[in-house]
C-alpha cells in the first residue's frame, strides 16, 4: 500500500505507555495521543494504527456520558485514568479511555493504519479483511479508520470484550513510537446534539493526517481563528 509509514525499528515486542500516562487532564490526553500506535493482538498477527483524531469529554458538560450519571454501563468512566470505556455508536463498537477525574475520558475518533515490521503487510490485510466497504470490497487503506467504529472494526474490538478492562499488554496497549506532530489542529467536536456544549473546541485532530479523520477540520469554507486553531 502507498502512503503508509513503515517503521525502520527491528523486529521487537511492543511497549504498552503505562497506566499513569492516562491519568492526566483530558484535553492534555486528547493531544498527547495524537501520534500514539494502538496495537491490537489477533492471534499471531498485531493488528495496528496510529491515532489521529481524539476528542476530550468532561463530566461537567453536556455533551459527555459521564453527564448523565453514573450507571454500571458506564463505569469505566469514573475509573482511574486508563480505563477502556466503549459503547456501542450508530450500531458500530466505539473506543475510549478514561482521563484524570471521574468520569473525564478520550474518544480515539478515528486513526491511520500502521505498518512496521511489526505489524507488516498481514496485519493490513487483516485489517482490511476486518472492514470491508457496504459493498463487500476493500475500502481505500487511508479511509479504513477514517472514523471511531471503523477503527474499532478494523482493529477487531468489541465492546463485550474490553470495555471497563484495563489495558492487557499481551493483547491491546498503545505505545510510543515517536515522532510526535508537528502541529496539531484543535477544533469542535463531532455529533453533538444543539444545546449540548457543541460550541466547545475539545477535538484534536494530527494535521498532518487531517484529509484522513472523520471529517477535515481544513474543508472549504472552515476559518482559522473561528473554526480551528493550530497548536504546535
Amino acid at each position: 500500500m502507498t502512503n503508509l509509514p513503515v517503521s525502520a525499528s527491528a523486529t521487537r515486542q511492543p511497549n504498552g505507555l503505562p497506566d499513569a500516562f492516562f491519568d492526566r487532564d483530558a484535553q492534555t490526553l486528547a493531544r498527547d495521543l495524537l501520534g500514539k500506535i494502538i496495537r491490537h493482538r489477533v492471534g499471531d498477527l498485531w493488528l495496528s494504527a496510529r491515532i489521529i483524531e481524539t476528542e476530550a469529554y468532561y463530566c461537567d458538560e453536556k455533551g459527555s456520558h459521564a453527564s448523565l450519571g453514573y450507571t454500571e454501563k458506564r463505569k469505566a468512566l469514573f475509573l482511574d485514568g486508563g480505563h477502556i470505556y466503549m459503547y456501542y455508536a450508530r450500531g458500530g463498537d466505539s473506543l475510549n479511555f478514561s482521563a484524570q477525574g471521574p468520569g473525564n475520558a478520550v474518544l480515539i475518533k478515528s486513526a491511520y493504519p500502521w505498518v512496521d515490521e511489526l505489524s507488516g503487510p498481514a496485519s493490513l490485510a487483516q485489517m482490511l479483511l476486518n472492514n470491508p466497504d457496504a459493498q463487500g470490497r476493500p475500502r481505500p487503506s487511508q479511509k479504513l479508520c477514517a472514523g471511531q467504529t471503523l477503527l474499532c472494526k478494523a482493529l477487531g474490538l468489541k465492546v463485550p470484550v474490553w470495555d471497563a478492562k484495563r489495558f492487557d499488554h499481551e493483547v491491546l496497549l498503545v505505545e510510543d513510537v515517536g515522532p510526535a506532530p508537528g502541529h496539531i489542529i484543535q477544533t469542535t467536536r463531532l455529533g453533538i446534539p444543539h444545546g449540548r456544549d457543541e460550541h466547545l473546541m475539545y477535538r484534536f485532530v494530527d494535521a498532518a493526517y487531517a484529509l484522513y479523520c472523520t471529517r477535515n477540520p481544513l474543508r472549504r469554507g472552515q476559518v482559522e481563528g473561528r473554526d480551528y486553531f493550530f497548536l504546535t
